[in-house]
Order: structure tokens, then C-alpha cells, then sequence
């Protein structure tokens, strides 16, 4: 035992000489503490910390104990309580800090890679649409460069060519739309002017805007519903929503093949499938299909017969367009084609 009346050197010597006993019973506490650490390297970060806490206090109430031999002395007890106390305060902390700690991590793990998801994204989408861009901006530029040069005079080819120049602008401009529509999502700079919107005119509407399309690859379309639910929302969102899951279906179906949207009500929610004839989507690109640019094709033309195959950015916006709704949509391979659902809240009665 230090005396209070010690000199600084006879304290030294007592240290040295309480040493090497001290190394001896807190050396095993620590070896022991390491060797959890490593069991635990892929646990959690409370327990982690937990044990980083416990370790000093233990080490250090274990080295107080073995050179005091076990003599309770008062000196001694009130050494033991404090160390007790120190770890009945700093356990719970270590397990809430820990807990904090991890649940930032984990935030800023996924946030870093959200951002390079939609980074990676971005790079891809501005390789695809100039790439898409070129293709009627080149035919536009040589059947222009054909007219003005006198190398088609003849009128009939004049308007034909003025007819192609007009489908390939309509193109573009189509995709300039999307583009657009699709940064607004993205940037959550989409305002919805949320009202209550009947299904029904909605649904109607997108599929005779479809009819023309449809009637040129000879498809079907037929729409059926067991009850009309009306649903809140924004209606020219809504009609966005439609239209581009009926073109998809309809552009994908063969020819002689069927486009069926069915309405209703479903778990307290309305719902909005469109089965189509694609022939199914293959289980590893499934998971894929509402992204940015996606085709499940690396055709980068348009379809035989004029029918543009679109930039890639219909179910990108559908699905953008669905969750700023609060909705949810999801799509599945189905009898000869794959069937999309969407599921929007109904309005309030």
C-alpha cells in the first residue's frame, strides 16, 4: 500500500514494483477481451463497443482485486463500487452510441451506394440517348441534305421524304419529352395536383390513344373491370402512367396477339394490370425492367414497319410516376406474356 507521506521517488519504486503483479491479472482480461473482439469481427458495433468498454473496467477491477489479495478493505470496496458504477453507466451508452453509430454507417454505406447507382445510371442513360439521338438526327440531316440538293425531285419522293423527316421529328420529340419528364422525377421537382380522378376515363382514353398503333401491328386490345374505383391522384400523370404501360404492351406483342387491361379492387387499393403477348422476360432481366434505358434488347433501331421503339424510358417514368402517387407497381411473366400491376390508393370518400 502507497503511503499519503511517500516521497515521488518511494511512489515510483512502489509502482514498479506493483507492476509487474498488475500486468499478470489484467493481461488475461485483455487477452480475453481481444480474443471476443475477433469472434464478434462481424457482429454488431454495440457489442463491439460493449466490449470495449468493459475491457478497461474489468482489466482494471481484476488487477485491483489480485494485488489487494482479496482483502476487503474499505479503500478496497469503494475502488470495487466505483468500478461497478463506471460500468453500470458506460454499458448502456456503449450500447446506444453503438446502436447510433451503426445506423449511420449503414445510412451513409447505402447513401454512397445510391449515389453510385445513380451515377452509374446517368452515364449509361447520356451513352443510350445520344446514341438514340444520332440515329433520326442523321436520317433527318441526309434526307434534308437529298431535298435541298436536288437529288429527289421527283414530288411523290419529296413527300415522302418530307413525311419520314416529320415521323423522325416526332421521334425526337418524343424522346425530348421523356427526357425531360424523367429529370423532373429524378430531381423531385414533379408537382402533383392530387384530386379525386375516376379510373375508368383514365384507362379509356390511354387505350383508344393506343388504337391506331395497335390496329397497325394487327393487336387486340380489350379492357374489362368487375368494378370502376376511383382513385387519388393527378389525371394527366395517371394518363402518363397508362399510356406508357399499354404502348410497351402493345409494341412488344406480336402481331394477331392480345393486349388485355383489366380494372378493380384489390386489397383496399386499386388496381391496374396490362397483360400483353411479349412471350415472358427472362428471370435474370426481370429485375430490370423499370430502368433507365432498359430495352431487354440491344437493338438500338427502330421496329420494322415504322414503330419507333422508344428511348427506352416509358416504364423508368411509369414507375417514377406510380411512387410519387404513393403506389407501388411490379410486373410478373404471365400465360404467353408478362402482366404489369399497379396499385394506386383510392380517394376518400
Amino acid at each position: 500500500m502507497i503511503g499519503s507521506g511517500e516521497s515521488f521517488g518511494e511512489m515510483l519504486a512502489h509502482a514498479w514494483h506493483i507492476l509487474p503483479f498488475a500486468l499478470m491479472f489484467a493481461l488475461p482480461v485483455m487477452v480475453l477481451g481481444g480474443l471476443a473482439l475477433y469472434l464478434l469481427r462481424r457482429g454488431s458495433l454495440a457489442s463491439t463497443m460493449t466490449i470495449l468498454v468493459l475491457i478497461p473496467v474489468l482489466a482494471t477491477l481484476i488487477a485491483v482485486l489480485g494485488i489487494s489479495g482479496f482483502m476487503f478493505t474499505p479503500a478496497l470496496t469503494t475502488m470495487t463500487l466505483v468500478c461497478v458504477l463506471v460500468a453500470l453507466v458506460t454499458v448502456p451508452a456503449a450500447l446506444v452510441l453503438g446502436r447510433a453509430i451503426a445506423r449511420r454507417s449503414v445510412w451513409e454505406r447505402e447513401a454512397r451506394e445510391r449515389e453510385r447507382a445513380a451515377e452509374a445510371s446517368r452515364r449509361e442513360l447520356v451513352a443510350w440517348i445520344s446514341h438514340d439521338l444520332r440515329s433520326p438526327l442523321a436520317g433527318i440531316q441526309a434526307m434534308a441534305e437529298a431535298v435541298a440538293d436536288g437529288v429527289v425531285a421527283d414530288p411523290i419522293e419529296v413527300t415522302g421524304y418530307a413525311r419520314r423527316i416529320s415521323g423522325e421529328t416526332t421521334r425526337l420529340s418524343g424522346m425530348v419529352g421523356d427526357l425531360f419528364e424523367l429529370s423532373r422525377i429524378t430531381a423531385g421537382a414533379l408537382q402533383l395536383t392530387m384530386a379525386a380522378v375516376p379510373l375508368r376515363d383514365v384507362v379509356s382514353d390511354a387505350v383508344a390513344a393506343q388504337a391506331p398503333l395497335a390496329e397497325q401491328k394487327r393487336v387486340r386490345m380489350i379492357e374489362y373491370a368487375n368494378v370502376w374505383p376511383v382513385v387519388s391522384g393527378s389525371d394527366p400523370e395517371l394518363a402518363r402512367i397508362v399510356r406508357n404501360l399499354v404502348s410497351n404492351a402493345v409494341r412488344h406483342t406480336p402481331p394477331d396477339g392480345t393486349v388485355a387491361v383489366q380494372i378493380g379492387i384489390e386489397g383496399g387499393e386499386a388496381l391496374l394490370a396490362v397483360s400483353d403477348g411479349c412471350g415472358g422476360i427472362p428471370e435474370d432481366e426481370i429485375g430490370r425492367v423499370f430502368d433507365v434505358a432498359f430495352r431487354g434488347t440491344t437493338a438500338r433501331t427502330p421496329e420494322r414497319g415504322g414503330l419507333a421503339s422508344g428511348g427506352g424510358l416509358g416504364l423508368a417514368i411509369a414507375k417514377g410516376l406510380v411512387e410519387a402517387h404513393r403506389g407501388r407497381i411490379g410486373v410478373r411473366n404471365d400465360g404467353p406474356g408478362c402482366r404489369f400491376e399497379v396499385r394506386l390508393p383510392l380517394a376518400m370518400r
